[in-house]
């Protein structure tokens, strides 16, 4: 499903205000944020996915991380999780399922929280992931409605884990570039929001599903602004380019590229460069819009963390690659 689909899906559904309610639907921000005091706040979220990578305690990791991060991108740390399955009970052995649920744990448990229980259920193709709830402060949060003109665009992870791991289902990949892909994918943005909060800077999204520019676009459109993006600047993971040009990525890069094409100009860039751009991402880093006097010392706290462009005031289009 593409960030287009999900608007469609969700414009019949009449909206209800709350005044705790700090954060819904409406910004397609991370997670929802709900006011329980004055001094506290209930960040919640849900991701599942089917295995991305063949080694199951890796895809437990993974799987793990992405469903955290979305706690962190709104600047909440996570307290409890709980387990979501769909297993193909019969085609595959119980070992692969603990094995998965031990590498979920793992991941839970190196970002402070615990595993409160979960729900399975019989499926013909095997999912997992984690719905998540974080505490935060309704004060100090990240969200997409916060970048103004003149902050720059940082990213903290590189890009192309979808075209990698679309790459992988047709031939192993070269142990270095795998190693490198999974530590990737399964790192927590734990330090890059931590970071971000102490130097009191307020947007953020992680980049995951919609791709690098399908969550600019969520960040341009919140906020009111227009993100300049400069292709040459973004990082990418090892191998991702290569492996672009020798078979394609996957399908939800398609739908991410139809969405983006009325928001933005392509101008020059290649070929792989919009693929890449719009390349759905597994537990990839975070996007954020930094004031310029504090970028310098956040990039010294993230280690990989990226200048990737800058915001400026809106212009017709939501996103300009230069």
């Amino acid at each position: 499903m593409g960030p287009g689909d999900l608007s469609e899906a969700l414009a019949p559904l009449p909206r209800r205000t709350h005044p705790d309610l700090l954060v819904g639907r409406e910004t397609f921000d991370d997670a929802g944020v709900f006011r329980l005091s004055d001094d506290l706040a209930l960040v919640q979220t849900v991701d599942f996915f089917a295995p991305v990578v063949d080694d199951p305690y890796e895809f437990g990791q993974i799987a793990a991380a992405n469903a955290l991060s979305d706690v962190y991108a709104m600047g909440g740390e996570p307290i409890t999780a709980l387990n979501i399955v769909g297993f193909p009970t019969g085609e595959l052995p119980i070992s692969v399922l603990t094995a998965i649920l031990r590498g979920g744990q793992d991941k839970v448990h190196e970002a402070g929280a615990v595993i409160v229980g979960g729900h399975t259920v019989v499926d013909e193709e095997l999912k997992y992931g984690l719905s998540v709830t974080g505490r935060a402060h309704p004060s100090r949060l990240l969200t997409n409605a916060s970048a103004a003109a003149g902050d720059l665009l940082v990213l903290t992870k590189p890009i192309g884990s979808g075209v990698l791991t679309t790459a992988a289902k047709r031939a192993p990949l070269d142990a270095s570039i795998h190693r490198a892909l999974v530590d990737s994918m399964a790192r927590l943005n734990a330090e890059a929001s931590r970071a971000a909060l102490a130097l009191d800077i307020r947007c953020a999204t992680d980049v995951t599903g919609f791709g690098l520019l399908g969550h600019a676009s969520h960040i341009a459109r919140a906020s009111a602004v227009t993100l300049v993006v400069r292709v040459a600047q973004v990082p990418l993971l090892a191998g991702a380019a290569d492996a672009w040009r020798a078979g394609g990525g996957p399908g939800g890069a398609k739908r991410n590229r139809e969405y983006l094409d009325a928001l933005l100009d392509w101008g020059t860039t290649t070929d792989v460069d919009r693929a890449l751009l719009v390349d759905p991402q597994t537990s990839g880093g975070l996007l954020l819009a930094v004031p310029p006097m504090r970028a310098a010392e956040y990039l010294a706290r993230v280690p990989g963390a990226t200048v990737i462009g800058e915001v400026v005031d809106r212009a017709e289009r939501a996103i300009v690659l230069a």
